[in-house]
């Protein structure tokens, strides 16, 4: 199940796509389920998530219409939708198979796994992990639509995003990809510019690459940024890292 991106299904190879789904509501309400797929959700709680304040009239036989079209669905994917889209008194759930995939939960996985590696020290295994966080955090969550529920999804995702370049820039310093954890690290930046993490990482990946000059030039950008904003000076852990640069020298 893809949900970053372009929502889709795939079982045993066949792929039903975005345009497969019935129309917006339909992949919104798929969505929903999905991320809650841990326990019933009520009729009345799906209809806020797909309606908000501009509920219709015939809700019930709308939301009765947007359920049945995705059984079918579900069934054209190869499952039995009465078996997977389950209801209940009032309710709504969905149960996949044991081994069922879901990208954002996989991501939220193997930011877990990656970071956890890096902790031990063993940066090899966290290079997959980062890998598959930083691929599926940085596809956009339900474009184009608008509730709350969705703004606090993207921001775990992009919280989860942040957490992937940063170890993807230790991994990539690790294994002397100096270019690459630049990238990583000036993305990290771009997106939070007052993370210093982000801006360590950058100064640690200049200077590996043998650009102390644009080292230090960072660390000086990252300290006006601060400055102009908190009115404070970077943290003791940054000026570490500007030391080492200047010592290097």
């Amino acid at each position: 199940m893809h949900l970053a991106g372009r929502v889709s299904i795939e079982v045993n190879g066949r792929l039903l796509e975005q345009s497969a789904f019935p129309g917006q509501q339909g992949r919104v309400a798929f969505a929903y389920l999905v991320c809650e797929r841990s326990r019933p959700v009520s009729r009345a709680e799906l209809t806020e998530a797909l309606w908000r304040s501009e509920i219709p009239p015939s809700v019930d036989t709308a939301l009765n219409a947007i359920i049945s079209k995705l059984r079918s669905l579900l069934g054209r994917a190869g499952l039995t939708g009465s078996d997977v889209l389950l209801s209940g008194p009032g309710c709504y759930e969905l149960r996949f198979p044991p081994d069922a995939w879901v990208d954002l939960e996989a991501a939220s996985d193997a930011i877990h796994d990656a970071e956890s590696a890096l902790r031990a020290g063993d940066p090899e295994a966290a290079y997959g992990p980062s890998a598959v966080a930083h691929h599926i955090a940085r596809r956009p969550f339900l474009p184009g639509e608008d509730a709350t529920w969705i703004d606090a999804r993207r921001a775990r995702l992009r919280g989860i995003l942040l957490r992937a370049l940063e170890c993807r820039a230790e991994v990539y310093l690790w294994n002397h990809e100096c270019s690459l954890a630049v990238e990583a690290a000036r993305d990290l930046t771009l997106l939070e510019p007052l993370r210093e993490s982000g801006h360590r990482l950058l100064i640690r990946a200049l200077a590996a690459g043998g650009n102390s000059a644009e080292a230090l030039w960072a660390y000086e950008q990252c300290r006006q940024r601060i400055a102009d904003q908190l009115g404070v000076d970077p943290s003791r852990q940054t000026k570490a890292v500007y030391e080492q640069v200047l010592q290097s020298l």
